[in-house]
């Protein structure tokens, strides 16, 4: 634990660093979890597409996790927002695991310029040449062009989370008001670059799995789905910390409130999106648009589809409407881990229907169940190395003093 530079300012800096080497060693122990699944999915039938579609969800379930606190960053600069400064350092390292997600999905975008079709037809010339609808979309959907999306998402991505965590960590060691003022008149651009950016990955990585299938809001569909991932991973993240000593004090019961009601928020946000999408394909009844749906009811699907109604909505309606719910660290925490899952199932639901498999099977969800925590341990493993020695909490922001002394009404 350090001192805060801030002589007038009786702050204790701490760091993750304060926990020891037991996290990195946790995370790094969970990585070897990622050959094990390569071996699960290639010694078992179909084991390249088990795989390959496992590796996929793994990604962009994290992937969306660090986006929606990349999204909280910014939109809490803009609105000068003063409640959430304690958690705000905690939410932009989160929002660094793009970096380490960035050489993470390098392997797909490689093996789709390199021609390979198990992910994406349309990055096979002659699956191209067959179809009679594929040609029209070739000038979008193209291995060359896909390549140069994702360094334009990723490097927009990398470079406004580093250019966020990087000002308000320059602040702790100067506690200039001014940088305050500056990433709050980047934060109206920056998230608008990362409207775009986020919706058009949704769309290249996610959608385009089936070629034939199109939605309007799918991109935003996305975005939901990593809100309640994120604002599950802060609150779990939140609460263990402060059972380890760290952020104790200037993280009360009030901050947890308010994200537990953020994080019940945007789950009822994320069912309002799924069941837009869904009513307005079951009204117009299109073909090339039903087959989604239609997908996901059959070959064990549907139970996955009753999972996602009753689990991720129904169930946290009725049960963390509740005031008491929110402010119980324990009963957070519990609902916290149980929409994170939920929100893995979400993803899970989204990608591996597109699998040329029987349906769900045991030996699927045990390759991905492998590959999620694979994938989390290099995940986390970075988050924790690039937060190395800096404070979890801005210690000398402006607004810190309405943070600490936050209660709800």
């Amino acid at each position: 634990m350090q001192t805060s530079p801030d002589t007038n300012n009786k702050i204790d800096v701490q760091t993750l660093a304060d926990l020891g080497p037991l996290p990195m060693k946790v995370s790094l122990g969970c990585a070897l979890l990622l050959p094990v699944a390569l071996v699960l999915g290639f010694t078992s039938e179909n084991g390249m597409e088990k795989f390959a579609f496992s590796y996929l969800q793994s990604t962009f379930f994290f992937l969306s996790i660090s986006l929606g606190a990349l999204f909280f960053v910014m939109i809490q600069q803009l609105t000068r927002a003063g409640w959430s400064v304690v958690l705000r350092r905690l939410s932009e390292f989160i929002s660094m695991g793009v970096v380490p997600l960035t050489v993470l999905v390098l392997p797909i975008v490689l093996f789709t310029l390199a021609g390979n079709d198990i992910l994406y037809q349309w990055a096979s010339p002659e699956k191209v040449a067959d179809d009679p609808l594929l040609p029209a979309k070739a000038p979008y959907l193209n291995s060359g062009f896909f390549a140069l999306r994702y360094v334009i998402y990723f490097g927009s991505w990398i470079f406004l989370a580093r250019y966020f965590l990087n000002k308000s960590v320059a602040q702790d060691e100067n506690g200039d008001p001014e940088l305050t003022l500056l990433m709050e008149r980047r934060s109206g651009p920056g998230l608008l670059l990362f409207a775009f950016t986020i919706s058009f990955a949704a769309i290249d990585f996610i959608m385009a799995l089936d070629p034939h299938w199109f939605s309007t809001i799918f991109g935003i569909y996305y975005f939901a789905a990593g809100l309640v991932g994120f604002f599950s991973t802060l609150a779990i993240c939140l609460i263990y910390l402060r059972s380890k000593g760290l952020l104790q004090a200037p993280v009360t019961i009030e901050h947890l409130h308010d994200v537990g009601k953020l994080l019940f928020a945007f789950n009822c946000f994320w069912a309002y999106i799924a069941i837009s999408q869904y009513l307005l394909i079951w009204y117009a009844n299109i073909p090339e648009e039903t087959i989604f749906f239609q997908h996901r009811q059959e070959h064990g699907w549907g139970t996955i589809s009753l999972i996602l109604v009753i689990g991720h909505f129904m169930i946290p309606f009725v049960f963390f409407m509740s005031r008491w719910m929110k402010r119980n660290p324990k009963t957070l925490f519990f609902w916290a881990v149980y929409l994170l899952v939920m929100n893995w199932i979400d993803i899970f639901w989204l990608v591996m229907p597109n699998a040329k498999l029987e349906g769900v099977s045991f030996g699927m969800i045990l390759v991905d169940v492998c590959c999620t925590i694979g994938v989390g341990g290099l995940y986390v493993a970075g988050i924790l190395k690039m937060a190395g020695q800096k404070s979890v909490m801005p210690v000398r922001d402006p607004r810190l003093e309405e943070s600490l002394k936050f209660h709800n009404i």
